[in-house]
């Protein structure tokens, strides 16, 4: 009996998490300085982390190379993109995937959403996680 052998190009099995979150904060108000120069998380930094956590609902994080593709639809024409992703990294890290070194590609887009602000992203693994 011949076996037969499937001759269908691979299909890209990297797993892709989907998430759409609340806007992080600002930079400004993410971390904090103590008087001896110690630079901490504030507690709203706290707070968006472990709300992102419980979004995201994920029980172990991403070890292998990680692609981010980011939209903010942001509430007001005022904010930079890149202090909002800064932020937004340092929140996934530890929740989706274990370190922002990790993440070997980024896109980016910024948008206008007065009555939705939020933050859509997806992360895919360039390997098992």
């Amino acid at each position: 009996m011949k076996e037969k052998v499937d001759t269908a190009k691979p299909h890209n099995t990297a797993p892709v998490i989907s998430l759409i979150l609340p806007i992080p904060p600002s930079s400004n108000r993410y971390w904090r300085i103590d008087r001896r120069g110690f630079v901490y998380l504030s507690e709203e930094a706290k707070a968006y982390k472990r709300d992102l956590a419980f979004i995201a609902g994920i029980k172990t994080p991403i070890y292998s190379e990680v692609k981010v593709s980011v939209k903010v639809y942001r509430p007001q024409r005022s904010g930079d993109l890149d202090n909002r992703l800064k932020i937004l990294l340092d929140a996934l890290q530890g929740v989706v995937f274990a370190s922002d070194k990790q993440v070997s590609e980024i896109h980016a887009y910024r948008f206008e959403d007065k009555n939705r602000p939020r933050v859509e992203v997806e992360i895919e693994a360039s390997g098992l996680f």
